[in-house]
């Protein structure tokens, strides 16, 4: 029989944790007791503990699984004993009985133990646990042991899963706060003698004895029992107010008084604000701030400060500051509910700025420098950054309902986008309501709920009890949904002393918008419009007002302010402006940017010139470029042009249409150029869980090539045109990568078809396969008097001019050397390497060790009137960064072995990606 406590009881469970330090083993050894309440109304035959130390030791964890997610490769390729693992000895209850216990599922941070008798409603239950944590390295999370031998502990030691209408059951996944239930906590911590430990629990007690010392810690009401043990002391201990802060956050050599000021007046503010934090101790480490920083320039290295002694440190400090006395005292549900808390937290660092750095541009002093400051960028504010990271992700389709699970959104809202958003919404509602009623509200929703279980609906209640008008847009449209907000001034009708405006609403949503009329650059009218559901026309006086614009000051996270204008006096609706280089986009003005671009192949050398483009930092749907530029070696102009529109569709599976026309004008020999234009049609479907990388893209075009005639070398195909039809699947990812493409091409000399596929994956082990297939025929083909349109076996001749060749026409040389995998993908050059009726490749390679690769191909090749030949190759690869930096040593072929052959460096084949998009894409994959 279990021994069980019942009668009148609160519903807190108590841990008790004794713990000793084996520094030489990097483990922990525990024994501990937890007095588990069964709060539920229904009698438990089993009950779940969070074991989140042991999510590190598994390559399948739900935690691995998020790293390969983000492209995060140290775990998976990490030395076991870097991840730690939990070693359960023994569970019994208080009379001394084993328990038995499993990993549900295969569930490896969660433990289900099996009661003897079921656990009746109210009745509690101790718990008796023996086990040992290998703490893993801190280089997966921040947290774990470091290179300095420090221990930087959080989510160690076991705690029961929430019982909240049933269990629920989260997995480490590197989120954030770990869902719980509040608890009284007692630990007693052995650690050898040399080390020091730091804690938001209270400390009652420090025993020394021979080789070790005896801490005790305790706290009550805790969801979170941070703790470091570390070789040195490096945290402070200051007061503030009625607490004291515990901080090893980086100061920038701040002078002690000037910190304690700055500590003083963020934990005065917040108790101004919200209330009275409820425990003695505030623990903030850097790694909590580096968790979640300030994202911008405050990251820049420190010799680089564009903000003020003292700012960043500030800035940084009240963030984490913030974050830790609402993940401490605001029991909401970390996964489903967390917008509240960002909401909250990020409101109040606005008003924090405001309040004491009322005129903090968003890129500091670098805004009075000469250049920088004729940027758009020099001019928004330090706060104005918050709705530009959020609209960041609205412009690219990629937002997220801030009510979505932090486990489903994508890296970027995660860490940024949605908490920014929930931020400016709160300062949309403050405008729109117009008094302090949100403050009044967030400072009441802490007062009633701090130290108690709270939901989303309990913040909107007091939100909605204390708004003087109807708010529920808020909640229904703002938070529940990703609908983007985007009005236009339809019609402007002039009458005696007044103006007949008719507004558009050009989404599906009930949410106001501001409108203000314009005296030069001075507001001499506002008011806020509600209900347009489509379109609404109201009257406003007449007072001299030159244009009327919407959300002018930009309150509102609007997805396109470009509209938001209409002249009354004026001919334009907003005048033109020309800026040189990229900028931050101004809605006040039609803006054109131009800025120096260059390109380069052998034939044309650097290639140099302006470019004429309306791509702001922020995605727009309509775009222009158009880029002359001069060839140094060919000494003549060179360049690009194009023009081309997106329609974005909202939470479908077809997330856009793109359409266009692009053309260019390049060298494809010494003296020889051509000229290349193409209309085009793309529908691009996408997975509708965002975090899949699963990808459809369909893309229809017209290529009109021209190339000049070489007199030494006449051509037989100058001039020609091809229609393309291609449908690709792509579901690239860390672990398993699977790309496929059908492609259909027709012009007045031939038809074909072609069939690609790509498959990659990385075992457990480490091992990872890398499989090609490629198979294409001519449905017709009346071109064989040369092998311009012919399937290539190693190097295209890429007639529709679409890959990056730096000397597309060379036979020898370096540039010759440079291959594109693409059609049959063999790295040697074999004869025939090409095939005008069907060509059929695999190509396979396997890593060695690390980067290293070995490579193979086969394939046959067939041409008219002979038999198909069968050719192979094989060799090393060496994978820098794969698909961007790669190199090809030929070994062995159908020539036989190439490493023997003379001029082996001319065999040699590489992989250099130069062009910047490329590029970025590879460092942006893991955000979105």
């Amino acid at each position: 029989m279990l021994f069980v406590f019942t009668g009148c009881l609160s519903a807190q469970n108590v841990i008790n944790v004794n713990a000793r330090l084996i520094d030489s083993l990097h483990t922990i050894e525990i024994g501990q007791q937890i007095k588990f309440v069964n709060t539920e109304s229904r009698p438990l035959e089993t009950i779940y503990l969070n074991d989140w130390n042991n999510a590190f030791s598994s390559k399948t964890s739900a935690l691995a699984k998020r790293f390969a997610e983000d492209y995060a490769r140290r775990f998976h390729f990490a030395k076991d004993e870097e991840r730690g693992h939990t070693t359960i000895n023994s569970v019994s209850d208080q009379p001394g009985n084993q328990l038995k216990w499993d990993r549900p599922g295969n569930v490896v941070d969660l433990v289900r133990i099996m009661l003897e008798d079921p656990l009746a409603p109210g009745d509690t239950l101790t718990l008796n646990l023996n086990y040992a944590l290998k703490i893993p390295n801190d280089k997966f999370t921040r947290y774990g042991r470091d290179n300095l031998g420090n221990y930087k502990l959080r989510y160690w030691y076991m705690v029961p899963a929430p019982l909240d209408n049933g269990w629920k059951l989260y997995s480490h996944q590197d989120l954030g706060l770990q869902y719980v239930k509040p608890y009284d906590i007692e630990i007693k911590l052995d650690i050898p003698t040399e080390y020091y430990a730091a804690s938001g629990l209270d400390l009652t007690r420090t025993e020394t004895r021979q080789g070790f010392k005896t801490i005790n810690f305790k706290g009550e009401d805790r969801v979170d029992s941070e703790m470091y043990l570390t070789t040195s002391f490096i945290f402070e201990s200051i007061s503030a107010n009625s607490n004291q802060v515990i901080t090893n956050i980086q100061d920038e050599d701040i002078q002690f008084d000037i910190k304690n000021t700055i500590l003083e007046r963020v934990v005065g503010f917040l108790d101004k604000r919200l209330g009275e934090y409820p425990h003695e101790n505030i623990f903030i480490t850097q790694d909590d701030y580096q968790k979640s920083p300030i994202y911008g320039l405050n990251q820049l290295p420190s010799f680089i400060r564009p903000f003020p002694d003292g700012f960043q440190y500030d800035i940084k400090l009240f963030k984490t500051i913030t974050n830790n006395y609402l993940q401490n005292t605001i029991f909401i549900d970390p996964r489903k509910e967390k917008w509240v808390t960002d909401a909250i937290m990020v409101s109040l660092m606005m008003d924090y700025v405001d309040t004491y750095y009322p005129k903090m541009k968003l890129i500091g002093n670098l805004s009075k420098i000469i250049g920088i400051r004729w940027f758009h960028a020099a001019d928004l504010e330090f706060n104005d950054q918050y709705q530009f990271l959020y609209m960041n992700m609205a412009r690219l389709n990629l937002d997220q309902p801030l009510t979505t699970s932090q486990d489903s959104l994508v890296k970027f809202n995660k860490n940024i986008a949605n908490a920014y958003k929930a931020g400016a919404g709160i300062k949309y509602l403050e405008e729109f309501l117009g008094d302090e009623s949100v403050k009044k509200s967030i400072s009441e929703f802490y007062s009633d709920y701090k130290l108690k279980k709270v939901t989303d609906e309990d913040f909107r209640r007091i939100l909605q009890k204390n708004a003087s008008k109807d708010i529920s847009w808020f909640f229904e449209d703002y938070v529940g949904t990703n609908k983007k907000i985007d009005f236009k001034i339809r019609n402007v009708e002039k009458r005696d002393d007044s103006l007949r405006v008719t507004l558009e609403n050009l989404r599906d949503n009930d949410m106001p918008v501001s409108l203000y009329g314009l005296r030069e650059k001075e507001v001499i009218y506002k008011t806020w419009v509600e209900d347009i559901r489509d379109t609404l026309s109201i009257t406003i006086p007449n007072n001299g007002i030159q244009r009327l614009a919407l959300n002018y000051e930009q309150e509102i996270p609007e997805f396109n302010q470009r509209n938001n204008y209409k002249g009354v006096t004026k001919l334009l609706d907003k005048p033109i402006q020309f800026r040189l280089l990229q900028d931050i986009e101004d809605p006040r003005y039609h803006q054109v940017f131009f800025m120096p671009e260059f390109e380069y192949n052998l034939y044309d050398g650097v290639a140099i010139g302006p470019k004429l483009y309306n791509k702001t930092f922020l995605s727009r749907t309509f775009n222009f470029s158009i880029s002359p530029k001069y060839g140094l070696n060919s000494n003549t102009l060179v360049g690009s042009a194009s023009v081309y529109n997106t329609h974005q569709f909202e939470n479908k599976e077809l997330y856009s249409i793109f359409y266009g026309i692009g053309g260019s004008r390049f060298s494809y020999g010494y003296g020889l150029f051509y000229e290349k234009y193409s209309p085009f049609l793309v529908f691009s479907f996408r997975n509708s869980y965002l975090r899949s990388n699963e990808r459809q893209r369909l893309s229809i075009r017209n290529i009109n090539v021209h190339r000049d005639e070489n007199p030494e070398a006449p051509l037989l195909q100058p001039n020609y045109n091809v229609f393309n039809v291609r449908y690709t699947y792509s579901n690239p990812n860390f672990l398993k990568h699977l790309t496929a493409s059908f492609d259909y091409q027709l012009s007045d000399k031939f038809s074909k078809v072609s069939l690609t596929a790509e498959y990659r994956k990385l075992f457990t082990n480490n091992r990872q396969i890398n499989l090609r297939f490629f198979a294409g025929t001519f449905l017709y083909n009346d071109a064989m008097s040369d092998d311009y349109f012919s399937f290539a076996l190693d190097r295209p001749t890429d007639y529709l001019f679409d890959y990056n060749y730096y000397g597309r026409s060379q036979g020898s040389g370096l540039f010759s050397q440079q291959i594109i995998v693409a059609e049959g993908g063999f790295k040697s050059q074999l004869q025939p390497e090409f095939a005008n009726q069907w060509l059929m490749t695999a190509n396979a390679s396997t890593n060695i060790w690390n980067w290293i690769y070995a490579y193979g191909d086969v394939g046959i090749v067939k041409n008219e009137g002979d038999s198909g030949e069968l050719l192979f190759d094989s060799g090393i690869r060496v994978s820098l960064v794969q698909d961007y930096f790669e190199l090809f040593f030929p070994v062995y072929s159908s020539l036989g072995w190439e490493i023997d052959e003379p001029n082996y460096d001319q065999r040699i084949r590489f992989i250099v990606a130069l062009d910047l998009n490329t590029l970025i894409r590879l460092f942006t994959r893991r955000w979105y």
